[in-house]
């Protein structure tokens, strides 16, 4: 469960620290170190620091041992605006570097490479009092325990924040004088952390009571007047739609359904919506979507997506559908690698336009958040023109002085965060035009502000490719296919797919590695690896009704057992035994968050794998899993939306959509674009051909080899566990089926 410790666990140290650091000053400099052998894009923004920087690794821990010397661990990833910030202020300063080179065995970690490390750190931390976020910065003993940390620190001690360089001045002093009680104060945090990151399940049967009981947190939280749950900072968290809108299809509860889309159709409109370009940045610094901290990642991307689908299933709305295409496109456009695998973030901050060619190699220090994305009145008249201009500067909210009301950081005066201000309907009355007038002139304008942004100086492109996020990616793909009717978007899923089939998977071990980037494949997949993808596989397999997908996802799913499953408990381990000795607990993620819980995303694959094949085993080990957070569901819904989601699936027994036909014949495809359409979550589509597909399907459920199509035409059985409707080959009976009407037999 999630570390908390009461005060009397604050570490006498750490008393000491906070209460002793002085000022002093401390110039700045840089040189190489070890982290120029590395592929991570953010270890390798640090390659060059002074400091002397060590991966992770057997070389740096037996160093702090020999030297008998603390450890300084820092962790953050490639677009993280205040690791940046540390980065430049203190990382390239010699005089920082120096104390931290002569004390300490210094090492850095991308946390999106491995979020192993991260948990177990950031779960010390968090439960230790010292703050949670990025970038982390910890001291460790020789043996790997933390006794003291935080997140950002300035290279020198202001505004009631201890500078970074008096911390390391005071902690190596106390390493030489109090050694003993931070040995001691460590070995404390490292009990309280392997206590407090084991999940103690109390079982009990599964509840449907529990997703009542999510449905009532979520309300008594919610923001009627622009969407979300609670207040500034506002982020996104697509699990929470995501559970919102499975409970509107379980109960027809509207106001369900009301909270999911007020919220998606408010950040639609504001500037956390990249209104030019695409894609959704990472998280509103206001509580009303309209600032933004500006990094766009792969994983967030992804699940809005299928939230935006999900909606316009659900209610028909177009502008859902086209929010959709907006993320899909702009990941097509400008995420994808060229054969096929999904990079995994764009930074906030870059380069200012006014300074593009009159600064020295790569400006880094001129950088600046959402340069790239932010305007002045003038640049827009100018981009767009002055007629389409002024019309667009009224849809959007742009203004002289600039729009940015809050402004943290003060780098946005005078400029303007896009946002829909008001609607083309009041849009065209404003200006005296027609709808359709008004929807021309501000495609129009947008085009011509895409062409004019392209020339500024993009932010730097995080392009390692990570399975789990890809896997998140190649969902959002198939779910857009099935959707929107596009073959397009199933092409790039199944692009994604192959390209991490290829290039990051063992086929003969039936192993998949974590990460790929310029030509190289390194770190053992973790449990979100192979629950993701597995996810991302069945959503393909039934936008494609290739089988080769669904074979996969049944093999990869028995290796995520054999690796991550706990037998004794249930739920998954984030990674397997033998993955890192180094780590000191080994953990099961027990929130959904930004990324939901490995074993919630597993106990819904496991259910739908069920059915797919009929294997008991799959799903004695969801139930098990669900049974383990059952608590938890309880008394805390809300940290655990995407179990509930698993929880919905496996109560309400799904419905099974069987299709016997040529998956090329128009009577098919018209059969299958009437599922598609339909929000139907707990449901489980199966295209019986005449080839290797159904023999496959059939080896796993021979129940199925009755299901043949009627008189040389494509049929459909329709069951809800195991009892079936009559099959039918007539699209109009097949459509009242699926909408729940008596059917209309032929």
């Amino acid at each position: 469960m999630s570390i908390k410790f009461g005060p009397s666990c604050i570490l006498p140290a750490a008393a000491i620290l906070l209460t002793a650091v002085l000022s002093s000053a401390a110039p700045a400099g840089r040189k190489p170190n070890l982290l120029i052998n590395e592929k991570s894009p953010y270890l390798l923004q640090h390659a060059y620091n002074p400091v002397n920087w060590h991966p992770w690794g057997e070389e740096a821990f037996a160093q702090a041992r020999r030297e008998n010397k603390p450890i300084f661990l820092s962790i953050g990833y490639s677009t993280c605006h205040w690791c940046h910030v540390m980065e430049k202020e203190s990382f390239s300063n010699p005089r920082i570097a120096a104390v931290l080179n002569a004390n300490f065995v210094a090492i850095k970690v991308d946390r999106e490479e491995r979020p192993d490390i991260d948990k177990v750190y950031m779960t010390a931390a968090s439960g230790a009092g010292w703050g949670g976020g990025w970038p982390l910065n910890l001291w460790l003993t020789p043996d790997l325990k933390p006794f003291f940390g935080g997140t950002y620190f300035p290279p020198d001690s202001r505004g009631g924040r201890p500078g970074l360089t008096q911390l390391l001045e005071r902690i190596a002093d106390l390493w030489k004088s109090k050694r003993d009680g931070l040995q001691a104060d460590a070995d404390r945090l490292g009990r309280a952390l392997e206590k407090y990151t084991t999940v103690e399940g109390r079982g009990g049967p599964l509840d449907p009571a529990a997703l009542d009981g999510g449905f009532k947190a979520f309300s008594a939280s919610f923001e009627p007047a622009r969407g979300g749950f609670g207040g500034a900072p506002k982020f996104p968290l697509p699990v929470n739609q995501d559970f919102l809108l499975r409970y509107y299809a379980r109960t027809k509860d509207k106001k369900a359904l009301e909270m999911s889309t007020r919220t998606l159709r408010e950040m639609a409109k504001g500037g956390i919506h990249d209104q030019v370009g695409g894609g959704f940045h990472r998280y509103s610094t206001d509580d009303h979507w309209h600032v933004p901290h500006f990094e766009k990642m792969l994983y967030d991307n992804a699940q809005l997506a299928v939230n935006y689908l999900d909606a316009y299933r659900a209610t028909r709305d177009a502008d859902f559908a086209a929010t959709a295409r907006d993320i899909l496109d702009y990941t097509r456009r400008d995420m994808t690698h060229p054969e096929g695998g999904f990079y995994s973030a764009e930074d906030a901050d870059s380069l200012p336009a006014e300074l593009q060619g009159k600064v020295d190699g790569s400006g880094h220090e001129h950088r600046k958040e959402g340069s790239f994305y932010i305007w002045r009145q003038a640049e827009i008249l100018d981009a767009a023109g002055p007629g389409e201009g002024e019309v667009f500067n009224y849809s959007y909210g742009v203004e002289s002085g600039g729009n940015a009301e809050s402004d943290p950081q003060g780098e946005f005066e005078g400029k303007n965060i896009l946002f829909a201000a008001h609607s083309v309907v009041e849009t065209a009355a404003k200006f005296k035009k027609t709808e359709d007038e008004a929807r021309k002139i501000l495609a129009t304008a947008r085009e011509r502000l895409f062409r004019a942004r392209v020339k500024r100086p993009r932010p730097h492109l995080d392009d390692k490719i990570l399975v789990s996020w890809n896997g998140l990616m190649i969902s959002a793909f198939a779910q857009g296919a099935q959707a929107l009717d596009d073959p397009g978007y199933l092409a790039a899923a199944e692009k994604a797919a192959r390209f991490i089939r290829a290039r990051l998977y063992d086929a003969g071990r039936n192993r998949l590695y974590r990460r790929w980037r310029a030509g190289e494949r390194k770190i053992p997949g973790i449990a979100d690896d192979y629950a993701f993808l597995v996810q991302g596989l069945l959503d393909l397999y039934e936008a494609s009704l290739r089988v080769e997908w669904l074979e996969w996802a049944v093999k990869l799913t028995e290796a995520q057992n054999e690796l991550f499953y706990d037998p004794k408990d249930g739920g998954f381990f984030m990674t397997a035994v033998g993955h890192d000795k180094h780590l000191l607990v080994r953990v099961k993620e027990d929130s959904d968050n930004v990324e939901p819980a490995a074993s919630s995303v597993a106990a819904l694959n496991l259910l739908r794998l069920s059915w797919f094949t009929g294997r008991k085993d799959f799903r004695e080990k969801a139930e098990k899993t669900l049974a383990l957070f059952g608590a938890q569901m309880r008394e805390q819904p809300r940290s655990l939306p995407r179990m509930l989601v698993a929880l919905d699936y496996t109560l309400a027994k799904p419905r099974q959509i069987v299709i016997a036909g040529d998956p090329n014949a128009p009577q098919t495809r018209a059969m299958l674009k009437e599922v598609h359409a339909r929000f139907m979550p707990n449901k489980i589509l199966i295209l019986l051909d005449e080839g290797a597909g159904r023999a496959a399907i059939e080896r796993w459920q021979p129940s199925l080899r009755g299901m043949v199509r009627s008189k040389g035409r494509t049929t459909a059985y329709v069951c809800v566990d195991y009892a079936c409707e009559l099959p039918t080959s007539d699209l109009e009976t097949f459509k009242a089926i699926l909408d729940g009407k008596k059917n209309q037999n032929e």
